[in-house]
């Protein structure tokens, strides 16, 4: 155990004070809510620079609050939250809830799934904060749903009950990818041959769009260059590397398929949003795309899906939008 992991809180607790936190599968991102002030200005921190959780927690407290400590906290976490103990889907950090609250001295820990928190973050947002991708309209207390290519694929959706809005936390990027065209059906029939399941996630992803490149080249029967997920994605790329720019125009359409799925899945009429690290960056690249065809693409439902509104989240951090607005409820 590393010194910093023996150390016990014993500064005094602020009253009302609340961190919030966004732990991913790369980045670890914390901020401090005061009742009357708002939220801070978010610090990032690599989760490789730190052995545990619990200490990337310290490491901000001990720059953002020095001799002071927060009263709770909400932490949007990139797993599936079924008891006390956390594993990172992605990543080796595992934690006790229980174990991590008394830790660090907390009178409340609330963990959620991080698609979860950026649900709750939807009733949050305005106009500025998203950019709509073809018609449709929101139909008000109808229920929405959320997909966000990263690291990993979140899903979630948001449910209006009587005591508010509720986020459902789901795994449903671990769902089978289905093809919507031979092109795509070439690509998974190889994919299958790698893994003993092609989930949605093994292509729209970060390491899915290096999948359908690598995929792509083999069907043509070139060598993949090492390209990272950004570069695959990178117009300048596109004018050097046709199957770069292919495998971003497949990464779209397919998530287009899996989109409009989601949609049918819960009625989404309160529309259907996008968040994650790729699309938001992409803008008009993504709006020119065939996302939207494609999400429309569902036979006798096309004119159910056509009414649907498909948004960009262009808000920065949004699951932190979502972890405050817990906080203040609590």
């Amino acid at each position: 155990m590393s010194r910093l992991a023996e150390i016990e809180p014993v500064a005094e607790a602020t009253s009302g004070l609340g961190l919030i936190g966004d732990i991913g599968a790369t980045n670890a991102r914390f901020a401090l809510v005061q009742p009357q002030s708002g939220t801070s200005t978010p610090r990032l921190y690599a989760l490789n620079d730190f052995p545990s959780l619990e200490e990337a927690i310290r490491a901000y407290l001990a720059e953002a609050l020095p001799g002071g400590r927060p009263e709770q906290a909400v932490l949007a976490v990139a797993s599936p939250i079924t008891g006390d103990t956390v594993a990172l889907t992605n990543h080796a950090w595992t934690f006790s809830i229980e174990g991590l609250r008394q830790r660090i001295g907390l009178k409340r820990l609330r963990v959620i799934n991080d698609f979860a928190a950026t649900a709750l973050a939807v009733p949050h947002l305005t106009d500025a904060d998203r950019l709509q991708i073809g018609s449709g309209a929101s139909v008000a207390a109808a229920p929405a749903a959320l997909i966000g290519p990263g690291t990993g694929l979140g899903v979630s959706a948001l449910i209006a009950t009587p005591s508010g809005m509720v986020p459902l936390a789901g795994e449903g990027g671990h769902v089978t990818m289905a093809a919507a065209t031979a092109r795509e059906s070439a690509v998974l029939d190889l994919m299958r041959e790698r893994y003993d399941h092609v989930s949605a996630e093994r292509v729209l992803s970060g390491p899915g769009l290096v999948n359908l490149y690598a995929a792509l080249c083999e069907l043509a029967n070139v060598p993949a260059a090492p390209f990272r997920p950004a570069q695959i994605t990178s117009p300048r790329v596109w004018e050097e590397d046709a199957r770069a720019r292919e495998a971003t125009e497949m990464f779209f359409a397919m998530l287009g398929t899996v989109a409009g799925n989601l949609a049918l899945t819960f009625a989404a009429r309160g529309g259907v949003f996008v968040a994650g690290g790729i699309v938001p960056r992409l803008g008009v690249f993504f709006a020119q795309s065939e996302f939207r065809a494609r999400f429309e693409a569902k036979g006798r439902f096309r004119s159910y899906l056509a009414a649907i509104p498909t948004y960009v989240i262009t808000r920065p951090l949004p699951a932190l939008v979502g972890a405050a607005a817990l906080l203040q409820q609590a």
